[in-house]
């Protein structure tokens, strides 16, 4: 067979070269921030050699994008190889993290974040979705159970699972970098341990579902809105309420549309308002984003403390600090003005934050980490937690986060199972039990 010609193979390896370059880019930056000048230097290329290959930056986005989807797709594929649920899962969570650790070291070109890929323009946006919904059929194949495995009691129950899985792994790359690549096997030990046994003891019971403790411990936030959102602010409980009633609306959008795609004009139009109502509350997107965030974990922060008070085993608590977050984002947990409690920002929107503002937001999410790790200590030593990685345990716990932010693109339907049920029940008792109905 004829070789490529020369001139080609140098495309190749040029392209290859930006898409690297990119993707290091986006990831340090963010896709909104980045661009085509600052790709192009750090390449060595001019910026019109730059677009020879990619005329716009949203097309060097998607292209970004794509090749991550292939990758992951490729593990995927790898792991289909195994005979059991529980062997495809681990060999899922093993590739993954290999292919994160040749990411480290080099041995691969780097992938870009999932993050902001709602944000694309339609052109660039429509291939992307359809490879990474294929994606998601092919991971949900994955979990599908033979007559000798535990089954999901519905099809529903199975994407919720897909989608959990998938969450769980996107987001391990927000938090690998905490350990040295030499450890990841043992990482990838650690969350797919959990992944399929879950956290508790053997024996600890699936409590009845706390949700009234959301509306208990998280009123008020800034306060719950008693009010409608377009009233006007002429007194403060009136004013807290509105700005709450914005915050969960951007919260929404952000999660659904992106960082770059949860516009002004989107957000105002939402609740009715007028843009200028915008700068009323915020100077900048960025500011917007921060106070998202600081809501967020103000919810996740007060159900920590509230589980803690409770007292009780540390599964107890456990189960108490999680369980009600993911209720907060039922529509039967809704304030007077029908809206839930939630949602709670996905994770992953810290990398479309400045510098200084991202590392701040990380840190008090490490922070948060070490709570729900130490009460998984504390399951362990009085025996109600099985003897797992307690690190590895609350990162799973915000990668549950994340999932929760995009359930409803993956798991529609008002007639669904209680979001405990689907998304709490496999995290803490595994994706091996038996996935129940409460």
């Amino acid at each position: 067979m004829a070789s490529a010609p020369k001139s080609t193979l140098r495309f190749a390896e040029k392209r290859e070269l930006i898409l690297d370059g990119a993707a290091r880019l986006f990831n340090r930056r963010g896709i909104k921030a980045g661009t085509l000048a600052e790709v192009a230097d750090s390449v060595g290329l001019a910026t019109n050699s730059l677009t020879y290959y990619y005329r716009k930056k949203e097309d060097l986005v998607g292209a970004c994008l794509a090749r991550s989807i292939a990758a992951m797709d490729d593990v995927i594929a790898q792991a289909a190889a195994a005979d059991t649920l529980a062997g495809r899962i681990r060999a899922f969570v093993y590739g993954f993290v290999a292919l994160m650790g040749d990411v480290a070291e080099r041995r691969r070109p780097e992938l870009i974040f999932f993050g902001d890929m709602r944000a694309l323009p339609p052109a660039q946006a429509e291939p992307v979705f359809a490879a990474y919904v294929e994606m998601f059929r092919h991971l949900r194949r994955l979990l599908r159970q033979g007559p000798a495995e535990v089954a999901t009691d519905s099809r529903r129950a199975l994407n919720a699972r897909t989608h959990l899985l998938l969450a769980e792994v996107l987001w391990a790359r927000a938090w690998l970098g905490r350990y040295e690549p030499v450890d990841y096997p043992r990482v990838a030990a650690a969350m797919s341990d959990i992944l399929l046994h879950g956290m508790a003891a053997a024996g600890q019971p699936w409590p009845a579902l706390p949700t009234s403790q959301v509306n208990t411990v998280s009123t008020p936030l800034q306060a719950v809105p008693t009010a409608s959102p377009t009233a006007s602010p002429t007194d403060a409980s009136t004013a807290d309420a509105l700005r709450d009633a914005y915050l969960r609306t951007a919260t929404r959008l952000i999660n659904d549309h992106g960082v770059g795609g949860a516009s002004v004009e989107r957000i105002a139009a939402t609740l009715a308002l007028t843009k200028g109502s915008f700068y009323h509350h915020h100077d900048t997107k960025e500011a917007l984003v921060d106070d998202c965030f600081e809501r967020s974990f103000a919810l996740i922060r007060r159900l920590q403390l509230a589980a803690l008070a409770l007292g009780g085993s540390g599964w107890q608590q456990l189960v108490a600090a999680t369980v009600p977050l993911v209720a907060a984002h039922e529509p039967a947990q809704a304030g007077a003005s029908g809206d839930c409690l939630g949602p709670v920002l996905r994770l992953t929107a810290w990398s479309e934050l400045p510098g200084a503002l991202r590392w701040q937001k990380f840190n008090t999410l490490n922070r948060l980490g070490e709570r729900f790790a130490a009460i998984v200590t504390a399951g362990m030593v009085d025996g109600s937690v099985r003897l797992i990685d307690p690190a590895v345990a609350a990162q799973l716990i915000g990668g549950l986060v994340n999932a929760l932010a995009e359930i409803d693109h993956w798991v529609p339907g008002d007639d669904r199972q209680p979001l405990a049920s689907l998304l709490a029940r496999p995290l803490l008792l595994g994706l091996l039990a038996d996935p129940g109905s409460s």
